[in-house]
């Protein structure tokens, strides 16, 4: 149970700070920019109606609608997640990537677009912002997770989320030589 409010809190907390920068940035932003590093990095109010580098531009329900139907999967996914040590970061990086996801869908649904406003202007790199960053440094925690930290045999429980029949769950805990039985 304190795991589920810790994870809880996180994805709260991460809301909350990407609603308050969005708002800060309505505010102060909208008629000036902010230079952090001069060429490099600056503040910059943008609103997008659309997703990462302007595709589907002007599909905002439909990006609405994609998001809540991928938070469910997500939520589906996070309770299948077993408790304990090992799965703490796996854990946290689904409360980060929900956090990430929900902030954008906020605006989208509140506002009609999603408000951008980090620009890296020495390589141009597309307008962003705190829920885009969120779910780009989740992601790319996931990958390495599932590429060095987890083992296969520690990845099991994912059989059930996606309609595995009971007799391949079976034949992959025999191919695991009953380790998953040892952690339940």
């Amino acid at each position: 149970m304190k795991d589920r409010i810790r994870d809880l809190i996180i994805f709260a907390v991460l809301v909350l700070i990407d609603q308050l920068t969005k708002y800060w940035v309505k505010t102060q932003l909208i008629t000036k920019d902010i230079v952090l590093i001069p060429k490099v990095l600056r503040l910059q109010y943008h609103t997008n109606t659309g997703a990462v580098w302007g595709i589907l531009t002007g599909q905002t329900l439909f990006l609405s609608i994609f998001t809540v139907i991928v938070l469910l999967l997500l939520i589906l996914f996070y309770f299948k997640i077993p408790r304990g040590r090992k799965y703490l970061p796996l854990n946290i990086i689904m409360a980060v990537i929900a956090a990430g996801a929900v902030g954008n869908l906020i605006d989208r649904i509140m506002l009609g677009y999603v408000v951008d406003f980090i620009y890296f202007e020495l390589i141009n790199f597309p307008l962003f912002n705190f829920a885009d960053s969120c779910l780009v440094v989740s992601c790319i925690a996931l990958f390495i997770l599932t590429l060095f930290y987890y083992k296969d045999e520690d990845l099991m429980f994912m059989y059930g989320i996606f309609g595995k029949n009971k007799e391949a769950r079976k034949q992959a805990d025999d191919d695991n030589g009953g380790k998953d039985d040892e952690r339940r």
